[in-house]
């Protein structure tokens, strides 16, 4: 890998800047690692009128941890990118009545090596990542998302 993996503090940062929805959110970021991307995110700004977590915003937590991930493992491969989301599914187990937090990694039959090799040979790959949500240590919702890696225009 050839750049210095962001810290957490500035991964939040680049989120507040590029994704203000994040920052509106509340979404923190608690960890980063190329294994994981942990980011937590309040009740309070993301209440419906069941006073429980609006499932978008629970939805959009996720995928931007998952975003967040191949953000991070992308620049410190210093491999120049267009990231997007293509597909996702959830699943929403429990309501979430507190501050929560959405941690994702690779999915299990995710190859970084061959979908590297494909962004650089096709200029497009796709790798799937999950994310699981979690509320007092519980997980509450899950989501697998597939997302596509573009060379730059």
């Amino acid at each position: 890998m050839g750049e210095a993996l962001l810290s957490s503090g500035e991964l939040e940062q680049y989120l507040h800047r590029q994704i203000p929805l994040a920052e509106l959110m509340g979404v923190r970021v608690l960890g980063v690692s190329l294994a994981a991307v942990t980011l937590c995110a309040p009740l309070e700004p993301n209440i419906n009128h069941h006073e429980t977590v609006f499932g978008g915003a629970a939805t959009s937590v996720a995928l931007l941890a998952g975003w967040s991930l191949l953000y991070l493992r992308l620049q410190a491969a210093d491999i120049a990118h267009r990231l997007v989301i293509q597909r996702h599914s959830m699943e929403h187990e429990r309501p979430i009545t507190a501050t929560f937090l959405a941690r994702a990694q690779l999915s299990p039959q995710a190859e970084w090596p061959q979908f590297a090799a494909m962004l650089a040979r096709r200029a497009k790959a796709r790798i799937g990542v999950s994310v699981r949500l979690e509320q007092s240590g519980e997980r509450v919702a899950a989501l697998l998302g597939e997302f596509v890696a573009l060379a730059p225009r």
